[in-house]
């Protein structure tokens, strides 16, 4: 046993990063109760949260990016307040949100494939403490507006059985802005608007962006800004189908591109949501003591209209416009206001910040992924945060040319993956679409969507190293330049693989069909049937013969809960 610890320990310096280097008691899973920060200094009241979500926001899609854009609000907002450069996201719906709400990587909720789709038995597992669920423990009331996607097979799957006190909005991933009619293949259509857990039909034909608006402003009078109060905004908005009010048009006529116009009114009729959200904030007493916190769910989608130019890739991708979102946060209780920030955060991190500020407590075994970042924002203090596991994905489609002996024995590059570690990312097996998109503003013509920069090289790779600091855009793939650099990453994929759970990727249950259910998408499974835990995970299919690995894997197990438990 000794010469293996041995044998363990020379690997891990062999590869300098190594997994001791890493910060196993990590700063944003840190237990205890922080104190609020109000207007009043670190003993004043807990501050009113107020989370807004955008869904397909691309990184070229705002003001402050792009003036051709119109988002006088979001613009402004992000000036007086701090603007996040350095923010990361994940590349879908679900993923995002389900790390958003729990504070956790999906490989540690088992959504680390695809999206929960209407007709899987499939949710955010019940045994993860949910974001409002702390929220309400440190005496906050709760509420949501807007799309969940997070599955609702089971009435406990619901928001309101999550932690919300109240919910206003959809549960699928997409529906029509107007009628709320969404399907999920031909035949298989229902409508989707839930106020709490009832069906809201008498909401069809009002707009959805503007609906949301109208009742994020209601909760806001209805309630006492004496008391703490979270209200997570998740906008339909800018997702397909491409639909706006004409009053919004207009303004873009010059567009030729027709999705790009459509698209590019949405987000300025988003933009006027978020301002009467913000005035109502200030009118009802919230806004002196409250933050307000902006965030895309994943990177635009160029089909539809959505741009991240200049970076590389589009929503559904680990290249940079995947995962790379816009961010911004606005409040009076900023120390160091109007300043663009480039520290590296990611979406796992609202979890344990917002918790501290609300004097909740953050103990969480296993820890959260996430680091509790005010310090950063507010005052400009350097990030605890160093690494981000973009993902690991096993059922994605396995790259042709991906091998363990690429990997150097630690890692098969033809699993998909993304980790960014210090200055460096890496991916491995198929990242996605990797072209660089321009903007769309030129007529549609006939067999071509978009001008494109292709990149015509490196198709038949499957691992890439970046220099993410000097490359942001993803041009110069040097992973043969740093052969050790490549090691430590493939390492550090190697761990998070080791602590990942099982995939929770149920098949499709027809009981779900709206048919049966009174023509609305909402549970159908009993409270009695089985957990979708057991039923729907997919066990990751890894080299069974590679004995390093395997060993390794179970070694670092094993000096992690040593450590972590202060044995040595």
């Amino acid at each position: 046993m000794a010469v293996y610890t041995l044998t363990g320990f020379s690997l891990v310096s062999l590869l300098s990063f190594g997994y001791l280097s890493w910060d196993w008691m990590k700063a944003g899973s840190g237990g205890g109760k922080v104190p609020a920060v109000g207007r009043d200094g670190a003993r004043g009241k807990p501050p009113h949260i107020i989370f807004i979500l955008a869904d397909d926001l691309g990184f070229h899609d705002v003001g402050y990016h792009n003036s051709d854009i119109h988002t006088p609000t979001m613009d402004r907002l992000a000036a007086e307040g701090v603007q996040l450069e350095n923010y990361y996201i994940q590349p879908i719906c679900t993923p995002s949100r389900s790390q958003l709400i729990t504070g956790r990587y999906q490989i540690h909720t088992g959504l680390q494939h695809s999206i929960i789709r209407p007709r899987q038995p499939n949710c955010l597992p019940l045994d993860q403490v949910t974001l409002p669920q702390k929220l309400q423990e440190a005496g906050y009331s709760t509420h949501m507006i807007g799309k969940w996607h997070l599955g609702f097979y089971k009435k406990e799957c619901l928001p309101t059985r999550r932690g919300f006190d109240t919910f206003f909005g959809t549960l699928t991933g997409s529906t029509d802005y107007y009628t709320y009619d969404n399907c999920d293949g031909p035949g298989v259509c229902g409508f989707d608007l839930h106020d709490g857990e009832n069906v809201a039909w008498e909401y069809s034909g009002k707009y959805s962006t503007s609906l949301y608006a109208k009742k994020v402003t209601k909760v806001l009078a209805s309630h006492s800004p004496k008391e703490p109060l979270f209200i997570y905004v998740a906008f339909q908005a800018v997702h397909t189908p491409l639909q706006s009010p004409k009053e919004y048009i207009y303004q873009y006529r010059s567009f030729g591109n027709v999705a790009r116009r459509k698209y590019a009114a949405m987000v300025t009729c988003m933009d006027e949501a978020i301002k009467n959200i913000t005035l109502a904030l200030k009118k009802y007493g919230y806004y002196n003591n409250s933050i307000l916190i902006f965030s895309t769910d994943n990177g635009g989608q160029p089909f539809w209209g959505g741009n991240n130019w200049p970076l590389r890739g589009r929503k559904g991708t680990y290249w940079e416009g995947g995962i790379r979102g816009i961010g911004f946060v606005h409040s009076p209780l900023i120390k160091k206001k109007r300043r663009v920030s480039k520290s590296l955060v990611h979406i796992t991190d609202w979890y344990p910040t917002l918790v501290s500020l609300a004097r909740g407590n953050i103990t969480e075994s296993p820890p959260l992924d996430g680091y509790n970042l005010w310090s950063t924002i507010s005052e400009g203090k350097k990030s605890p945060r160093t690494e981000i596991l973009h993902n690991i994905d096993p059922l994605h489609s396995h790259a042709k040319f991906g091998t363990w002996e690429e990997g150097h024995s630690l890692w098969n590059t033809a699993i998909q993956a993304g980790i960014r570690v210090g200055d460096w990312k890496l991916l491995t097996g198929d990242p996605g679409y990797s072209d660089w998109v321009p903007l769309q503003t030129l007529p549609t013509l006939p067999g071509s969507w978009w001008n494109l920069e292709r990149q015509r090289a490196g198709h038949r790779r499957s691992l890439w190293l970046f220099n993410i600091t000097a490359d942001p855009y993803e041009r110069e793939e040097v992973s043969s330049k740093h052969p050790k650099v490549v090691k430590r990453l493939l390492a550090r994929l190697a761990y998070y693989d080791s602590t990942s759970i099982p995939v929770r990727y149920p098949a499709e249950d027809p009981r779900a069909n709206p048919e049966l259910n009174g023509g609305a998408w909402g549970p159908w499974a009993s409270e009695d049937d089985d957990d979708q835990g057991e039923r729907g995970t997919v066990k990751h299919k890894s080299k069974k013969k590679s004995c390093k690995i395997c060993k390794l894997k179970s070694f670092f197990k094993k000096l992690n809960t040593r450590i972590m438990s202060n044995r040595i």
